[in-house]
């Protein structure tokens, strides 16, 4: 957490606040975590984009004519627990001051960044430099995806790579798998589960991002919309989260795993293991 959902919901609500606003100061006390931020200082923000979990604050000179290329951005990355709102709390890492306002970003965790860098240059930032097409783009290609899917090892792992598509993260691989009937941990994919997975990755991550993205636990810590709002998904959330509950397809309670490192959810009678190079459910 934040995935694309709930930076694609940040991007939005924030913008109207930072779009043709001019950046006075970036205050922080973390120069490891908010590097070269002084050089937003005096710069306009020309407009905000993403790409899959990073926000991106594009930067021009105070000069600069409407439609000028910009020349710097200011890269965001929430983190696990990173998010901008309207007044200062007990997490507040760094504030964001511009001519018609102030926005805190708050980090509980403190695993948040924020970077300037030349507009386009990410040799610093490896995993947004090598990141895959934005799933709701027409970059994303289902045929691509199925021909980078046949040679993938588990499937879950592979997508959190960010190298076959951006933005998916824990959430939404796990919901997008059981949307699909993939198992987690399914390797080398065949033609027709790929496409399946495709159309659910996109599926997901649209009902998701019209949903405002997911707020998990007690909202202490977690994804909320800067002005407090919380998003919505989670309710409509399928397996994760709910080990132990029954899977609303077909009654079997829903495991828990660790994957990659990651806790994982899927139901083990929709989604089965198929023995590699078979159509067949492993032992």
């Amino acid at each position: 957490m934040p995935e694309l959902p709930e930076v694609e919901t940040t991007r939005r609500k924030i913008e109207p606040l930072l779009a043709g606003r001019t950046i006075l100061n970036i205050n922080h006390d973390a120069p490891h975590r908010y590097r070269d931020t002084h050089l937003a200082h005096g710069r306009r923000v020309s407009g905000l984009s993403r790409r899959g979990k990073y926000l991106m604050l594009h930067l021009a000179a105070a000069d600069a004519a409407e439609g000028d290329p910009h020349d710097l951005e200011l890269i965001v990355h929430l983190g696990m627990t990173g998010g901008f709102r309207l007044e200062e709390g007990p997490h507040t890492r760094a504030t964001l001051t511009t001519d018609a306002g102030t926005l805190y970003f708050n980090d509980p965790r403190r695993f948040g960044k924020m970077v300037v860098v030349p507009a386009g240059e990410y040799r610093t930032m490896p995993t947004l430099a090598a990141m895959g097409p934005e799933p709701l783009s027409d970059d994303f290609r289902e045929e691509d995806f199925a021909r980078l899917a046949a040679q993938a090892g588990a499937v879950k792992p592979w997508l959190l790579s960010q190298k076959p598509v951006s933005g998916v993260g824990n959430i939404y691989a796990d919901e997008s798998l059981w949307r699909a009937r993939i198992h987690p941990a399914q390797t080398r994919l065949n033609a027709e589960e790929a496409g399946r997975l495709y159309h659910a990755i996109r599926e997901v991550m649209a009902e998701a991002v019209e949903a405002g993205g997911s707020s998990l636990g007690d909202g202490q810590g977690n994804y909320c919309q800067h002005d407090g709002e919380a998003g919505a998904f989670q309710v409509r959330h399928n397996v994760y989260g709910r080990p132990g509950e029954p899977c609303a397809r077909c009654g079997t309670d829903i495991r828990k795993i660790v994957l990659g490192q990651r806790g994982t959810h899927f139901c083990p009678e929709c989604q089965q293991l198929r023995a590699e190079g078979t159509g067949r459910r492993a032992e």
